[in-house]
């Protein structure tokens, strides 16, 4: 992995919440504290670390970015007593849901905007089928995450693991987004005015926050 960039809530000791995200591809860490994301959480004064990690795109095709993301962030995370929200937009949505489809349990929730959701051949295959739920994957070899993820999002309705999946209303790769959104609870969904872009995520990161972080926790997104 590339270095991480991590903003903790206070200097020699660890929060009870931590949030990791990942950015898009060829987009690095540093763009989350440019984009204001840590700002927004200070601003909140909501006791919470935050971890951007970057990642090669050669770690992903080889699947080896997962373990390194659980060796090196969610186990020391853990060990600690703190809780991790892994999350990510676009690609880096994509690297959140591989970690959650092999490590649920170690993790506190989902935060996802726009995540990829693999190609056009898997996601066909989804729309062919009448959507996720009458989708049949069969047997999957191990190296096969694309359909190992869309098997794994179809159990989150049930799932007690937290998802918010945000989504801008205007976003290119909305038809694919909207295969998974179909496949949540509504209370799970966000969608704002916007596209595949900064402003859009950081929008949808203030409601993240305040729906989900904030103390008046339970509280779902709201429709805007």
């Amino acid at each position: 992995m590339t270095p991480t960039l991590r903003e903790p809530a206070h200097a020699g000791r660890t929060a009870p919440t931590c949030v990791l995200m990942f950015p898009g591809a060829y987009a690095e860490p540093a763009e989350f504290v440019q984009q204001g994301f840590a700002r927004a959480v200070r601003e909140r004064s909501l006791e919470i670390d935050l971890v951007f990690a970057g990642f090669q795109l050669q770690e992903l095709t080889a699947g080896s970015v997962f373990s390194q993301v659980r060796d090196e962030i969610l186990l020391p995370a853990r060990a600690l007593g703190c809780e991790t929200w892994v999350g990510g937009i676009s690609l880096g949505g994509y690297v959140a849901l591989g970690c959650a489809e092999r490590y649920a349990g170690e993790i506190a929730g989902l935060c996802l905007f726009a995540p990829y959701l693999g190609s056009h051949l898997v996601t066909s295959e989804i729309e062919h089928a009448e959507g996720l739920e009458r989708w049949q994957p069969g047997d999957l070899p191990e190296d096969d995450d694309e359909r190992r993820i869309w098997r794994f999002i179809r159990t989150l309705r049930t799932s007690s693991l937290p998802v918010h999946l945000g989504l801008g209303r205007e976003d290119r790769f909305g038809r694919r987004h909207g295969l998974m959104a179909a496949a949540l609870a509504p209370e799970s969904v966000d969608v704002v005015q916007g596209g595949h872009d900064w402003p859009t995520w950081r929008k949808l990161w203030d409601r993240f926050l305040d729906g989900r972080l904030a103390p008046k926790r339970g509280r779902g997104p709201t429709p805007s």
